[in-house]
């Protein structure tokens, strides 16, 4: 499979990659057989660059990945995880943020030089590695935390959160630094003080809502910086179609996001291709993209994506998802 680089680094990942939220149980449990053979099913595919989180589980999708790669060479694949939550023996739970029967930790947010070095070192204890390629600043900005905390963790990231992970750059620990978000705002925000390597943009980049083209595009390129892109689906919408309950952006679609997905969908069968087709071909033809996640619980989800990724388009279909 195609190898991309990350900004500037000496790091390249595969231009397709596996995301670990699902792997961490995201809205419904799966065992840790059906998580290995996602994993097996992608690393037969040639997927070679694995990105999770501490939030995917609470841990439990660092713990899967960790026990799936330890007999594998560790030059032979990359890895990201995030940083700005910190995990501490917790309670167990049936459910946080959207995770099922995620590990019993608790979490507090933390983007300060001591906090990343802790979320850092948990995360390479559960991956059983103490190198990670590249390291996103995970949901800084006030889609997640309001104008009140999203100030404070700022100054804390820009204090002394980003000294921290230059050092660790530095020294060899680390070999990208980015953000991991699904707002655009505050990418421009932190890149007007910090270089970054590459951004995980989720559910901003897609066939159906293109919010980066607004100012974050011209400012990677620019700067040089790679766009790893997330949320190709926006939620699943991309993927189920227009139907009664279909969500997107983490919520049960408007009627006017259901109109507006309905209209892409003839425009996609119109040219030979299916909705979810046009939403990956949408993503791999990004310039600025230098790897797309496919993230999925399901062997038979993966594989769709997979098959869609590899289609030979027709003229129509790449004016389609290119224009």
């Amino acid at each position: 499979m195609k190898r991309n680089r990350i900004g500037q680094t000496d790091v390249k990942v595969t231009a397709l990659s596996l995301g670990g939220a699902s792997l961490g149980n995201l809205g419904s449990v799966i065992s840790d057989d059906d998580a290995r053979a996602v994993m097996q099913h992608a690393w037969t595919a040639g997927i070679r660059y694995f990105d999770t989180a501490p939030r995917y589980g609470r841990g439990l999708s660092e713990q899967r990945i960790g026990a799936f790669l330890k007999d594998r060479s560790r030059s032979d694949y990359v890895l990201s995880t995030k940083v700005g939550r910190v995990l501490s023996p917790g309670p167990a739970l049936k459910e946080a943020d959207g995770f099922i029967d995620p590990l019993p930790n608790a979490v507090h947010y933390d983007y300060s030089a001591a906090g990343i070095r802790e979320s850092l070192a948990q995360s390479g204890a559960r991956l059983g590695t103490d190198r990670i390629e590249i390291v996103y600043v995970h949901d800084i900005g006030n889609y997640t935390h309001g104008p009140v905390d999203g100030a404070r963790h700022m100054e804390d990231l820009l204090g002394s959160g980003m000294g921290a992970l230059q050092d660790l750059k530095q020294a060899g620990r680390i070999g990208a630094i980015g953000l991991g978000v699904n707002e655009s705002q505050v990418c421009l925000d932190v890149m007007r003080h910090c270089p970054l390597d590459g951004i995980l943009l989720a559910g901003r980049l897609t066939l159906l809502d293109r919010e980066a083209e607004a100012g974050l595009l011209d400012a990677c390129r620019a700067q040089g910086t790679s766009l790893v892109l997330g949320g190709i689906f926006n939620s699943g919408i991309l993927a189920t179609g227009p139907q009664p309950g279909a969500w997107f952006d983490y919520a049960p679609a408007s009627q006017d996001i259901l109109d507006r997905v309905g209209d892409l969908q003839q425009r996609a069968r119109a040219v030979g291709l299916t909705l979810a087709e046009a939403a990956v071909q949408f993503a791999l033809h990004q310039p600025q993209t230098s790897s797309v996640l496919l993230g999925t619980g399901k062997v038979s989800y993966l594989q769709r994506n997979l098959d869609a990724a590899a289609l030979t388009l027709t003229d129509a279909a790449r004016d389609f998802v290119t224009t």
